[in-house]
């Protein structure tokens, strides 16, 4: 029974002793994690913003849709930039994605994702995302592979759920890009 009792008591001071060391290290690297975040989302807008100026970014209410940002044109409202979750086969996806005042795409860019290495991680280059550019508004986004002409179907074999959580967030994004283009 003493046994037992020297047992837990050396188990839980080394519990003790490692929470306080992780929590150590989650405050020193927590600052440095966020601002490197930050810093790929920066880079991701400038990168999907395609030239035009980059206006004022609102929270948004939409489900799927956790940002708004305007893009400008001469002072002039002409698209936004949405970050858009949407759900691939490893989980919850994030894409930043612009489009036009009528909800063509314009680019779009996957953030976070826990996408399968050499299948659904392919959806972060810039070549799979052109698959999208210039859909939605007057032509609808690809929701399926046989949406696509066969070779680029080929090139999201092996990733069809990845490729269908990319299409149904930028789908939603273009709807409401339409929304708010009739608002303005």
């Amino acid at each position: 029974m003493k046994d037992m009792i020297k047992i837990s008591s050396r188990l839980g001071i080394i519990c003790a002793v490692a929470a306080v060391v992780l929590a150590l290290v989650n405050s020193i690297t927590a600052p440095e994690i966020a601002a490197y975040q930050e810093r790929v989302v920066a880079q991701a807008l400038e990168q999907v913003s395609t030239g035009y100026e980059v206006g004022e970014t609102l929270v948004s209410d939409k489900d799927g849709i956790s940002s708004v940002t305007e893009l400008l044109k001469s002072g002039s409202a002409a698209g936004y930039v949405m970050n858009i979750t949407t759900s691939g086969y490893g989980g919850p996806m994030d894409l930043l994605a612009s489009f036009t005042a009528d909800g063509e795409v314009i680019a779009a860019k996957l953030l976070t994702n826990a996408e399968t290495p050499g299948l659904g991680k392919k959806a972060e280059s810039d070549e799979y995302m052109e698959k999208f550019v210039g859909t939605g508004g007057s032509s609808a986004v690809p929701q399926r592979k046989s949406d696509l002409p066969e070779a680029q179907a080929d090139s999201v074999s092996g990733a069809t759920i990845t490729f269908s959580g990319v299409a149904k967030g930028l789908a939603l994004g273009s709807e409401y890009a339409v929304e708010l283009g009739g608002a303005n």
